[in-house]
């Protein structure tokens, strides 16, 4: 085991229209992906796609749409160990104007206890707050065995601050903000207060607000592609997630600034592509979109 994420499953229907319709009325959309979704788990499809494949602990239900999710993560090589559900959790996604609008239906009410795993030689964790009972649990073992633990805090869960104690990376968004009645800036002082080493908020189009290994506030703007390339937004967070783990896993000498330099082109390839799979990049990907807009500098 290489890294270990933790999350909930989604299958996500994306789909492009320019109407929706309402009571009776039919419309026919321009373009739609199928394709696994979740937070944490998008990010372990991205970290597979760049190279170093991770273990997954993810609700996975006995349904068709179970079954799709588990060919999804054959096709990668994931190895999942299944949380059961009685259904798949769905969302459906437009996109629209570089913004998304997400209807979902999840189910989160676990059959079982969370796999308990051997972590081997396992070199970071990823989670994203949902399954709060498996987080802390492989939080706490991580911190106490040197692994690096990374959270993707986009929104408030049941135990958010008590999680944070033992995060090593906690980038979160600005509804988590939001959620806790607070700036960008007081949010890098909470993550900082909670022992956070490296600590950031994403926000969108105006990039990253983060502070380094020292505590130093730094920002990272996001690459100025143009408008009319923006696809599809959603997931973009996600990949963001799994391009820097990879990176940490790929070359853990480097600084963060590099690791996040190389997640922001990792989701501005996914951006310009609809629907998640179809957003994953490669390491060449990546390497083509630094080209391009470092041309642009």
């Amino acid at each position: 085991m290489d890294a270990l994420f933790i999350g909930q499953t989604y299958i996500d229907v994306t789909f492009i229209t320019d109407h929706l319709p309402t009571g009776d009325e039919k419309h026919v959309a321009s373009d739609y992906a199928v394709s696994f979704g979740g937070n944490a788990v998008t990010a372990a499809f991205c970290c597979a796609k760049l190279g170093i494949v991770p273990d997954l602990i993810a609700t996975v239900a006995n349904d068709w749409l179970g079954r799709m999710f588990q060919d999804m993560t054959a096709k990668y090589g994931i190895s999942v160990h299944p949380r059961k559900v009685a259904t798949s959790s769905l969302s459906f996604i437009m996109p629209k104007d570089g913004k998304r609008a997400i209807v979902r239906c999840r189910d989160d009410e676990h059959i079982h206890p969370f796999p308990v795993l051997n972590l081997g030689n396992c070199r970071a964790l990823h989670v994203d707050g949902h399954q709060p009972d498996a987080a802390i649990h492989y939080a706490k073992l991580c911190r106490e065995a040197g692994i690096l633990t990374s959270l993707d805090g986009g929104g408030l869960r049941t135990n958010t601050h008590e999680l944070l104690e033992f995060i090593d990376v906690a980038i979160v968004a600005e509804r988590l903000c939001e959620q806790m009645h607070m700036t960008p800036e007081k949010m890098l002082d909470y993550l900082k207060s909670r022992g956070c080493k490296i600590g950031g908020v994403t926000q969108g189009e105006r990039g990253l607000l983060w502070y380094d290994e020292g505590g130093t506030v730094r920002t990272q703007p996001a690459f100025p592609i143009p408008r009319d390339r923006v696809i599809d937004t959603n997931g973009a967070g996600d990949v963001f997630h799994g391009a820097y783990v990879f990176s940490y896993l790929h070359s853990p000498d480097k600084t963060w600034q590099h690791h996040f330099e190389f997640a922001r082109a990792a989701s501005t390839f996914k951006i310009q592509r609809l629907g998640n799979e179809a957003g994953l990049p490669t390491v060449a990907d990546i390497q083509a979109v630094q080209r391009e807009f470092a041309a642009m500098a």
